[in-house]
């Protein structure tokens, strides 16, 4: 379990990664402009993905739990806003966060699956 809490975090971190490098102008979406995805949003993003990929390490279910909903949310906020703009869905950053969003979702699903089973093998 522990190998793949530390790959989730690590995909944690690399769309917050994504979201700062976005906010700093480094990588951009050619179709997008501020009003579209306020920076305080995108600073928020990455704020939360840095911390939720850290409290994965915690090992407490309900943590897991909470961060598999928000990150479904997030995932279909984006797929929602984005529908009819392919360019976005399919830039640089729309698939470098949303591939490491579902592979977080992923390692989530397995971590709750697999969390009372751990705990009764430590026993």
């Amino acid at each position: 379990m522990k190998v793949i809490m530390i790959f989730c975090l690590v995909l944690a971190l690399v769309a917050a990664a994504v979201y700062f490098l976005m906010v700093a102008g480094i990588i951009t979406v050619p179709t997008l402009n501020s009003s579209d995805a306020p920076r305080a949003i995108v600073y928020f993003a990455g704020g939360c993905y840095a911390l939720g990929g850290l409290l994965i390490l915690t090992q407490k279910r309900g943590l897991w739990i909470f961060g598999l909903v928000m990150n479904t949310i997030v995932i279909l906020i984006f797929f929602t806003m984005y529908r009819h703009k392919s360019e976005v869905i399919f830039s640089f950053p729309g698939l470098a966060t949303k591939i490491s969003q579902i592979l977080v979702e992923t390692g989530l699903i397995y971590l709750i699956y697999h969390y009372k089973k751990a705990v009764k093998a430590k026993n």
